[in-house]
């Protein structure tokens, strides 16, 4: 009959759409870091020991959120920022991104360890655990801040003192580029946004700073300040002691759900629900060719 005739044509046309489907799946998401000059809280808490460290506010930490959030130190992000950063991040929040795994990281306190800094060209250093491409922007808070009240949107100064394009490797597992520093006194934040630009995906860092510290336009000298412990990075083989401790994907964009650790051929990107929709859709045409060609046999019979 002139239905089954065609029944081969319609076949392949099936086959073809959930091939077809199965490519548009997309892939998971991989990027990760913190700042580590001018050191970011994160990263000097971390490099303190999660277990045991040594400043008030590192160990007040720890005593609030656990070491979980030290070991995840690359992962202070928004999955689906897409740009929007401040419609998601209230005042207040800025240095968790609005994440309550990260809360601590927002406490309004002068004994952060900080980065002695002084105005003029700085060379900002990123460690990043997946590269990708995107752009990170770097900004300061404006003279007069007040470190005894909580990070707003207002308090950092619109223009950014630096902005890097990222590219889809890094240099020894580092992003470093220059910025200027404008005049400042005292304690102030550094504040990052790294959004990708292959994924909505963006990550955030505050770095404590005390102007006045060093000699010459973008020198440093010495302590910060009294009561504020200089900020060290954590170094590599640190990274390598807690690695095994993280919970961070390097496949997906994370989150505060617990989740078994999925390779990064395995993982998916939790936070769409695409390639669930695109995975029925393709059995749904896969099941769609079996009848076709059941009808058929069953036709010429």
């Amino acid at each position: 009959m002139p239905s089954y005739r065609r029944t081969p044509a319609a076949l392949v046309a099936a086959l073809s759409a959930a091939a077809a489907l199965t490519a548009l799946t997309p892939t998971a998401a991989q990027a990760h870091g913190a700042v580590f000059d001018p050191v970011s809280r994160i990263a000097a808490c971390y490099a303190e020991g999660p277990e045991s460290p040594d400043s008030p506010v590192c160990k007040d930490l720890v005593a609030d959120s656990g070491t979980q959030p030290l070991y995840d130190w690359n992962e202070v992000n928004i999955a689906n920022a897409d740009g929007n950063h401040r419609a998601l991040i209230p005042d207040g929040r800025l240095c968790s991104a609005n994440r309550e795994k990260y809360r601590a990281l927002d406490w309004a306190r002068t004994d952060w360890p900080a980065t002695a800094v002084a105005a003029g060209t700085f060379g900002f250093k990123v460690r990043v655990t997946a590269p990708h491409s995107g752009t990170m922007t770097m900004y300061v808070t404006k003279e007069g801040f007040d470190p005894t009240r909580p990070l707003k949107w207002s308090d950092l100064d619109t223009t950014p003192v630096a902005v890097h394009a990222t590219a889809r490797t890094a240099t020894d597992g580092h992003y470093a580029f220059t910025g200027t520093l404008p005049a400042r006194t005292g304690r102030h934040v550094v504040y990052m946004v790294w959004q990708r630009n292959d994924s909505p995906e963006a990550f955030y860092s505050c770095s404590d700073v005390v102007f006045g510290g060093g000699t010459a336009p973008g020198t440093r000298a010495g302590a910060p300040a009294a009561g504020a412990p200089a900020a060290e990075a954590p170094t590599e083989a640190q990274l390598a002691d807690g690695a095994a401790l993280s919970t961070v994907s390097h496949a997906g964009h994370g989150g505060d759900e617990a989740a078994p650790a999925l390779s990064a051929d395995a993982a998916g990107s939790p936070a769409s629900p695409l390639p669930l929709a695109l995975a029925g859709a393709g059995a749904l045409a896969a099941f769609g060719a079996g009848s076709l060609l059941l009808t058929r046999r069953r036709g010429e019979n």
